[in-house]
């Protein structure tokens, strides 16, 4: 035998029916078929209208100064939820893209009308400086606590400083030595 025939032996397959062996092309297909499936059930519903309609209704906020999602502003006699709602199903109905949607929005009523401010521009400001603000607080915070730390003790009132921690031990064990406690 061959010296390298043992291990070889060790780690082939027993017998493999053709049906079995034949598996590759079939799982091939299953892949492909499950692959689909997934893309069918992702995209279910890419081109419902109403689905459109809610998800760019809730990146919009109601004009009349509730500070509400527009599909979410419940005043009675709102005049402007019912009319830009109006604007929103036309702007779907004329097969706009969502970007574009949003658009006439921010050209009709300005970016205010916008939940959440664009990534772009000035408006990349707008996400970037809360968290500006709180590495300069938390650094702040950091340095008053490492100042207050650092401090030395008052005196006392007849004039005496408080003596630290190992130099107190010294003074302690002196005490007993003297004392026999």
């Amino acid at each position: 035998m061959r010296p390298f025939a043992r291990i070889r032996n060790l780690f082939r397959v027993p017998h493999v029916s053709p049906v079995l062996r034949d598996m590759g092309g079939s799982r091939r297909r299953m892949s492909t078929l499950v692959l689909l499936i997934v893309l069918a059930y992702i995209l279910l519903g890419a081109g419902d209208d109403s689905a459109r309609f809610k998800t760019l209704g809730h990146r919009l906020m109601c004009m009349c100064g509730c500070n509400q999602v527009l599909l979410e502003c419940n005043h009675v006699g709102c005049q402007y939820s019912d009319r830009m709602r109006g604007e929103l199903a036309a702007g779907i109905e004329r097969g706009e893209n969502d970007s574009l949607v949003l658009q006439d929005f921010v050209q009709k009523y300005g970016t205010t009308v916008l939940l959440a401010p664009a990534t772009t521009g000035f408006g990349s400001v707008a996400w970037i400086t809360p968290f500006v603000a709180l590495v300069l607080g938390l650094g702040a915070i950091y340095f008053v606590v490492r100042a207050w730390k650092n401090r030395p003790a008052p005196p006392l009132a007849d004039g005496i400083t408080p003596v630290p921690g190992p130099a107190m031990d010294q003074y302690r064990e002196q005490a007993r030595k003297e004392t026999e406690l």
